[in-house]
């Protein structure tokens, strides 16, 4: 019989410390908030991180995916190639502009693009790929570059939920023309809110530094716009916050493997689910940990039967094109079988920096238990 219980697990969670406090303390006793240089120098630490010239800091990950869509000039009348496997703000950010999202089917493995079937997608209005790296997976990157220079395609690498992850020895941000990250407290390091663009193109930089702040010129007067920008500043104390947090980034990745090893190794032998597959040529930044349950078993009884242990669980993803945001681009019925498949069975368990060996056993406990109930 199980017990109802209120200490109920975080789904996730940042890990603060003394400097980051201190950080942002240091940015309130200044009196400098904002167009400060805590947010270029956030842009210009991580963007070396990541072995891209240049970081713009901005204030979310889908602000940078949008400024990234205006700078590469995409707009109506054009196709760009996305996955319906994705957080909507990878989509959000072509529908601002007036593209045309062209949503493409994934590999059942990694769940990121399928290269195979983005060759497939392509048409003559095809301008770019809007590629996800998801759940801090690198996405294939090799195919898709060459796929991309055989057609002359311009890259977004939306590695929101990547920040670390190497391809092949190359780290992601270095990959795209223009690629992002995002900092929302569930992220590998937090800012609270908050967006990186990085690239290596001086004018896509340039233009995004314009962007981001209301279309003023980076030398103009300050009430002069020579173009439509936005209000996507981020703060001086969020990029405070986020340089004292990117300083520990190697740990907090080696802490969320360590995590995800222990998941792992428990969940192997249990029956009716698949934990996530990672490929043997990439460094995989573990954002969250998905596993697959097996055909037949109804998510939404395996959630509920977690939440009586008081363990958290979601459905990641529910497909873009399944959104009636989305809805008047979906393709054809059955066009999607992987993805359709896959965001019927993925559930995702808590995940974070500082979850214990013990808080692991009770969530995989939780969860054989629960899928042992549903074969009796």
């Amino acid at each position: 019989m199980t017990v109802q219980t209120s200490m109920e697990l975080p789904m996730a969670g940042s890990e603060l410390d003394e400097s980051d406090i201190q950080a942002v303390l240091n940015v309130l006793r200044s009196g400098r908030l904002a167009l400060g240089p805590e947010a270029e120098a956030f842009g210009e630490e991580l963007a070396q991180r990541v072995d891209a010239r240049f970081g713009v800091a901005v204030s979310s990950g889908t602000a940078a995916l949008h400024i990234a869509v205006r700078a590469l000039g995409w707009g109506p009348g054009d196709e760009v190639l996305v996955p319906s496997f994705t957080f909507v703000a990878s989509v959000n950010a072509l529908l601002y502009e007036g593209v045309t999202p062209v949503f493409v089917d994934i590999d059942p493995r990694t769940f990121c693009l399928d290269p195979q079937c983005v060759e497939a997608a392509l048409t003559p209005r095809t301008k770019g790929i809007m590629v996800v790296d998801v759940f801090g997976h690198p996405a294939p990157w090799g195919e898709l570059l060459e796929i991309a220079q055989r057609h002359g395609l311009r890259l977004i690498d939306d590695s929101c939920e990547a920040l670390g992850a190497e391809y092949q020895g190359r780290k992601l941000g270095s990959l795209a023309d223009v690629s992002t990250f995002a900092f929302y407290p569930n992220k590998q390091i937090t800012t609270g809110e908050g967006g990186m663009l990085v690239t290596d193109d001086p004018q896509i930089a340039s233009l995004a530094r314009s962007l981001r702040n209301q279309g003023r010129g980076e030398m103009g007067a300050w009430l002069e716009h020579p173009r439509l920008g936005f209000n996507y500043r981020m703060s001086e104390l969020n990029a405070a916050l986020g340089r004292s947090q990117l300083a520990r980034l190697d740990r907090f990745m080696a802490l969320r493997e360590q995590v995800a090893h222990m998941y792992t190794q428990r969940l192997a032998k249990v029956e009716g689910i698949k934990p996530p597959v990672v490929e043997p040529d990439v460094r995989m930044s573990w954002f969250v940990y998905v596993v697959t349950l097996d055909e037949g078993i109804q998510r939404d009884e395996i959630v509920r039967t977690l939440k009586t242990h008081g363990v958290p669980s979601r459905a990641y993803f529910s497909p873009i094109h399944r959104q009636p945001c989305a809805a008047q681009w979906a393709p054809e019925e059955g066009s999607l079988p992987v993805t359709e498949d896959v965001a019927a069975r993925t559930l995702a368990l808590p995940f974070h920096n500082r979850l214990s060996e013990a808080q692991v056993e009770r969530v995989a406990s939780a969860l054989e238990e629960a899928l042992a109930d549903r074969r009796d």
